[in-house]
């Protein structure tokens, strides 16, 4: 009997109820592919523990360098993260050895009285603490002929949805992905429509991550793996780094798997700049083959980044030249 068949793999996350959440879901899946035991292993990022808004603190990486370093430590065989969460330069060290079938990509509304975006009053307060959200809302209710306030929160689901509780907020915005895998899907007054607010590249999307050295544990890992899933958020991930921009830039960008019957055959890519009020976006679509390798996807997303900063997205993302 191998004697490796024994010793647990041990999965680092993060220690919120998200992250154990979908930790736990990949750890029943390994468990099943390798017959070995998987034990979590909490991490604390500075994320988790910096009460400072996302863009003030680094944005992209906050939750990951904590769960990186324990890999490289050897302290853990493998990491899960919410992909949006990774910084889109990858470690050489590391591999994502697998991306698992995206949950739901959309932001959610949770509102007060059950209320949907459009039926929220003029000047409602909106808790998000995304730029992205924040551009793409403003515009959204601009669009609607209305006016909204974004008022930047941070914290864990319960937190965020606690303040339409109490009255503090109108609404809130969320990833679905987290609402579902935490089992709340059902509190989402609206599932905001991916033609009016674009998610963050890679949302709803998890990376499971281990050492490049590890042969044997990134074969097992790889049956995780979904083809599809991966080749849209390479795409969305290659806009993201053409653009130059962390999570504290409002981008946002979606590839859809379009398909002909029961065959997938096109994939259409998206992609959002936008400032902050509002009053200014840049949002521009490709399609093309549904890419076969990771450098026709890469090819894919720097193609709409550069379409994207001819029509004047680099002018709308702040101090940055690009």
């Amino acid at each position: 009997m191998n004697p490796r068949l024994d010793q647990p793999l041990r999965l680092g996350t993060r220690r919120s109820k998200l992250a154990m959440s979908q930790s736990g879901h990949v750890a029943d899946a390994v468990r099943a592919i390798t017959g070995r035991p998987v034990e979590l292993v909490e991490i604390t990022t500075y994320g988790d523990v910096s009460r400072e808004h996302l863009a003030q603190i680094g944005g992209t990486g906050v939750f990951v360098t904590a769960l990186r370093d324990a890999l490289l430590r050897g302290e853990v065989d493998f990491a899960v993260h919410s992909l949006k969460d990774l910084p889109t330069a990858q470690p050489e060290e590391l591999v994502i050895a697998a991306m698992p079938l995206r949950e739901d990509p959309r932001d959610a509304l949770v509102a007060r009285d059950g209320l949907t975006f459009e039926q929220l009053p003029d000047g409602a307060r909106i808790g998000t603490g995304s730029p992205r959200r924040t551009a793409q809302l403003n515009h959204y209710a601009r669009a609607l002929g209305k006016r909204i306030e974004t008022v930047a929160i941070r914290g864990n689901v319960d937190t965020r949805i606690g303040f339409v509780r109490d009255g503090e907020l109108d609404a809130v915005v969320l990833a679905a992905a987290g609402l579902n895998r935490i089992g709340r899907g059902a509190e989402a007054t609206d599932l905001l429509s991916v033609d009016s607010v674009l998610p963050a590249p890679g949302q709803g999307a998890l990376a499971v991550e281990c050492l490049a050295s590890d042969a044997e544990l990134i074969a097992s890992l790889a049956e995780l793996d979904d083809p599809h899933t991966r080749a849209a958020v390479t795409a969305e991930r290659s806009l993201l780094a053409a653009l130059e921009a962390g999570c504290s830039a409002p981008v946002g960008a979606l590839a859809d798997l379009l398909a002909d019957g029961q065959v997938v055959n096109e994939m259409r890519l998206r992609g959002v700049v936008g400032t902050l009020d509002g009053s200014t976006l840049v949002q521009l679509s490709t399609t093309g083959p549904v890419p076969q390798s990771y450098d026709e996807a890469m090819a894919l997303g720097r193609e709409l980044a550069d379409e994207m900063l001819a029509k004047g997205a680099a002018g709308l993302m702040g101090e940055r030249s690009l």
